[in-house]
């Protein structure tokens, strides 16, 4: 089964411990199927003011044009989405028709504070119904970055987490072949 991936990380920071649950998420797929990493260090808050698209969007909504599904990893900032997450689905969102989003399956991880990203998470799925992305409902991926999950580069080292994710990219793949239109 070929299918394009790309997973969007939440935070910014070089360490980022929700961008170590997705290099893990690569090591866990099948041949054929790819999982690209967005950067999303270099997008200018959306502006309906902005003329044209910056160079950063355009690249980012190319890899969304391009990609069959979605992974998320999604950060936890005061209860919430990170902004830099939501930024780019709000620039992607303004493509005419919703092309980019529209009717893809996603998958929805993260690494936070106490409850590993839920709050936020679901605040994600919120987002998700008006984008009409349809997120995998199970299993889903939390990680308490306090729990000495992740090594101090930001990478996965718990092998429990790691098989959640493992999982969790086995029906993603799944999910996305039987909602494909």
């Amino acid at each position: 089964m070929a299918l394009r991936l790309l997973g969007i990380s939440g935070s910014l920071r070089r360490q980022s411990c929700n961008t170590g649950l997705l290099r893990a998420a690569q090591k866990h797929l099948p041949a054929g199927v790819t999982l690209e990493l967005a950067d999303l260090m270099d997008i200018p808050f959306y502006n309906a003011d902005i003329e044209g698209k910056p160079a950063s969007v355009s690249r980012v909504l190319a890899q969304m044009a391009a990609a069959d599904a979605f992974v998320f990893a999604c950060p936890e900032y005061n209860y919430s989405i990170a902004p830099a997450l939501k930024n780019i689905l709000d620039w992607a969102s303004v493509e005419p028709g919703n092309a980019l989003l529209s009717d893809k399956a996603a998958a929805i991880m993260g690494a936070a504070y106490s409850r590993g990203s839920s709050r936020s998470q679901y605040h994600l799925r919120q987002v998700c119904v008006f984008l009409n992305l349809h997120p995998l409902n199970k299993p889903e991926v939390f990680s308490n970055v306090l729990a000495g999950n992740f090594d101090k580069e930001g990478n996965l080292t718990d092998p429990k987490v790691e098989q959640m994710v493992a999982d969790q990219m086995q029906a993603l793949l799944s999910w996305a072949e039987r909602i494909k239109p």
